[in-house]
């Protein structure tokens, strides 16, 4: 039986990288506590990461705080200067079509 996050993880990563054909994807930031890496997704530069906690995902925004969210999809690091986060525990439900207006407004915004 895989784990919810694993799960709910590669749906995610199925949604950024759809919401645009020049997404790519690569691992940084590998350490012994973490062999494996962080999963960093770009396009023209940062658009998002997708870390795996304990208890959440955690999909945190290089930019987010200069991005529109009129679905109010972020709900972590509100006060954070230029990123925000968007943090997905096991009983949330993701609105697919809000989250990916919000991959592609970060690439619309990286394109600028």
């Amino acid at each position: 039986m895989s784990d919810w996050r694993e799960d709910t993880g590669e749906h995610i990563r199925g949604l950024i990288l759809a919401a645009d054909a020049g997404i790519t994807e690569e691992r940084k930031w590998k350490k012994p506590s973490n062999p494996d890496g962080v999963p960093t997704f770009s396009c023209d530069g940062l658009i998002c990461t997708l870390e795996t906690y304990k208890d959440k995902l955690k999909v945190t925004f290089a930019k987010g705080a200069s991005l529109p969210d009129p679905s109010t999809v972020f709900n972590a690091s509100l006060d954070a200067g230029t990123r925000r986060a968007v943090d997905i525990k096991q009983t949330d439900t993701i609105d697919d079509d809000a989250f990916t207006a919000l991959i592609q407004a970060a690439v619309a915004l990286n394109r600028s």
